[in-house]
C-alpha cells in the first residue's frame, strides 16, 4: 500500500496572504507535486501563467502540479484526488478566511489515506494585533493562531523592525506552541511550509465564523477603470473587510484581479476565464449592502 499523503493547512484571516503564499508555492515547487485544494476557483486567482489546463473542477498546472475545488465536501474531493492517474507528493489545503484550521485537521483525519502534515497560519504583520482585538473578529483570530504549528508574518515590508519584533512576542503569548518567520508577498520558504510532520489540535468547535459576516456580489458586464473602483470600495465608511474579484479594464485590456483589505487595495493580473465580479465581504451590522452597491455604481 502506499504512504498515506501528507496534507497541509493554510489558514488565516480574510487578506492574510493565503493565495499570494499558494501561488509562490506552485512557482517554487522544484518538481514537487502538489495538489492544492481550494473552496472553489473564484476565491483563488493561480498565476495565469502557471496554467497548463483547466477543466470544471481541475486545473493542471505546469510541473506537475494541480488545483482542486472542493466546494462543500472536501472529503469527497481528497478522495477523488486520490484516484488522480499522477499521485501528488503533497496536498495543501487552502482554508477561508474565517475558517478554524483545526475543523479542516479534524476532517482529515477521518480519512484513509491521508494524514495531516503541519498548520500553517498566516497574519497580516500591519493589522492582526488590532484585529484581534476586535470584539467581532478577535475570537476568530485567536482561534485560528491557536491552531498553527508555523505563524507567517507576512507582508513585513510594510512594518518596522521594531514593530516587527514587537509582533514575534505577542505572537508566542498567543501562539505558544508554533515557530514563527517573517515574510513579503507571501514568499515564504516552500520547506519551511512544507513537511512540518505535526500533529493537528483536534477541535470540537464550528470549522467556521461565517456567522459573523454578510457579503454581497457586484456584478461588472463593462470594461471599467479598476483604480477607481478600489477607491470607492475603501471608503471607510463602507465597512467593507475585504473585497476581491475579477473585472476588464478600460478601455481595453487582459482581465484583472482586484484585492481589497480594509483601506489597502491592489490590481494584479488574472487568469482570462476568471469569472467576472467582485465579491464584498464585512461584518454583520456594520455592512450596508445597499450603501456599498450605490457607492461603486458610478464606477461599475
Amino acid at each position: 500500500m502506499s504512504e498515506p499523503l501528507p496534507v497541509t493547512i493554510i489558514g488565516g484571516y480574510l487578506g492574510a496572504g493565503k493565495t499570494t503564499m499558494v501561488n509562490h508555492l506552485l512557482r517554487t515547487a522544484n518538481g514537487r507535486k502538489l495538489a492544492i485544494m481550494v473552496n472553489e476557483f473564484g476565491a483563488l486567482p493561480i498565476d495565469a501563467d502557471l496554467i497548463e489546463a483547466q477543466g470544471d473542477d481541475l486545473i493542471s498546472i505546469a510541473g506537475g502540479c494541480v488545483c482542486c475545488s472542493f466546494g462543500s465536501d472536501l472529503s469527497a474531493a481528497l478522495i477523488e484526488l486520490g484516484s488522480l492517474p499522477v499521485r501528488p507528493d503533497q496536498v495543501v489545503i487552502e482554508c477561508s478566511g474565517v475558517a478554524i484550521p483545526s475543523a479542516i485537521a479534524a476532517s482529515v483525519t477521518l480519512l484513509d489515506g491521508f494524514t495531516p502534515d503541519g498548520t500553517v497560519v498566516l497574519v497580516d504583520a500591519e493589522t492582526i494585533r488590532e484585529s484581534a482585538e476586535n470584539e467581532y473578529i478577535g475570537d476568530t483570530i485567536t482561534r485560528q493562531l491557536a491552531d498553527a504549528d508555523l505563524v507567517v508574518m507576512n507582508k513585513a515590508d510594510l512594518v518596522s523592525a521594531m514593530e516587527l519584533t514587537a509582533l514575534e512576542a505577542w505572537l508566542q503569548e498567543i501562539a505558544p506552541r508554533a515557530k514563527t518567520l517573517s515574510a513579503e508577498h507571501g514568499k515564504a520558504p516552500l520547506d519551511l511550509v512544507l513537511g512540518l510532520g505535526s500533529a493537528p489540535i483536534l477541535s470540537q468547535q464550528s470549522g467556521h465564523a461565517d456567522g459573523l459576516f454578510d457579503s454581497i456580489a457586484l456584478p461588472c458586464p463593462r470594461a471599467l477603470e479598476g483604480a477607481a473602483l478600489a477607491a470607492k470600495l475603501t471608503d471607510p465608511a463602507l465597512n467593507i473587510t475585504r473585497a476581491k474579484g475579477f473585472f476588464d479594464p478600460a478601455p481595453s485590456g487582459t482581465r484583472k484581479a482586484l484585492h481589497i483589505v480594509g483601506r489597502r487595495w491592489e490590481i494584479t493580473e488574472a487568469p482570462q476565464n476568471a469569472p467576472l465580479g467582485i465579491v464584498c465581504i464585512g461584518l454583520k451590522g456594520q455592512f450596508d449592502g445597499d450603501l456599498i452597491r450605490e457607492s461603486a455604481s458610478e464606477t461599475l
